[in-house]
């Protein structure tokens, strides 16, 4: 398995996997499917801002891909990321994710980047367990943050400070 920056040729994979996420589970809180036009915006909006998409491919095939951007708008929060990782079945438990998070993390460290946030489904224990041992602290939950397939989900917020940077200065 290599992990590498993903490129417009990996949308497909990364598309399938994004729009399974979409069916099947509570980590992306949209029920309407994404197109390759969809997805291949979000690779260029990442590239033009300077964030990184990862994939980790195995004799071809893409089996996840991880990426961070903005957390929010405000520039306030422009050393802030939020970041997502998502896996095919096949290779849950085979270390895609752990090498995944480990270039999310360096490769944001690397840009200067202050802190990085985990937005979680309060249900999925084993992605509050997957940042605990990378680092990431629980900061809370947020109850009925969200909906889908009928139902109101609970928000988990995890962080993780990426380096000991003192505040930048006024004006910045």
């Amino acid at each position: 398995m290599i992990i590498r920056p993903a490129t417009e040729n990996d949308l497909p994979g990364i598309l399938d996997i994004h729009n399974d996420a979409i069916r099947r589970l509570d980590a992306i809180w949209s029920e309407a499917q994404e197109t390759l036009a969809d997805r291949k915006a979000w690779l260029d909006e990442r590239n033009a801002s300077g964030f990184a998409v990862f994939v980790a491919e195995e004799d071809g095939r893409i089996l996840g891909h991880g990426s961070y951007g903005t957390y929010r708008s405000r520039a306030g929060y422009r050393k802030t990321v939020e970041h997502s990782i998502y896996l095919r079945d096949q290779a849950q438990g085979r270390g895609a994710g752990t090498a995944l998070m480990q270039a999310l993390i360096a490769d944001a460290k690397a840009k200067g980047f202050h802190l990085m946030v985990a937005v979680i489904d309060s249900k999925n224990e084993n992605s509050i367990r997957f940042h605990a041992r990378f680092g990431f602290e629980m900061l809370g939950v947020l109850p009925q943050a969200g909906f889908k397939h009928g139902r109101w989900l609970d928000q988990v917020n995890m962080y993780l400070i990426l380096n000991d940077d003192p505040a930048p200065p006024r004006g910045y």
